[in-house]
């Protein structure tokens, strides 16, 4: 059985409207605003690693578009 991971408790300002209609809809405002973040967190992790690996994805482009697929001959489609 694994641990549940640490929970900090956080303030929060967020558009009053929507908080209403979500405790309206019986929807867990914590466990919403978890997945809000993990998921903004993940994008940024993404995002951060597209732009310190430009040069090198950049690179490889122009390495197949000039000189072809490695192993190219190789496929089956």
């Amino acid at each position: 059985m694994t641990d549940a991971p640490a929970r900090r408790r956080t303030n929060l300002s967020l558009d009053e409207a929507l908080v209403a209609e979500a405790k309206a809809l019986d929807v867990n405002l914590s466990r919403a605003a978890e997945e809000g973040l993990a998921s903004a967190v993940k994008k940024a992790r993404a995002d951060q690693w597209r732009r310190e690996n430009a040069d090198a994805i950049r690179s490889s482009n122009e390495w197949v578009e000039k000189n072809g697929l490695p192993l190219e001959k190789h496929r089956m489609f």
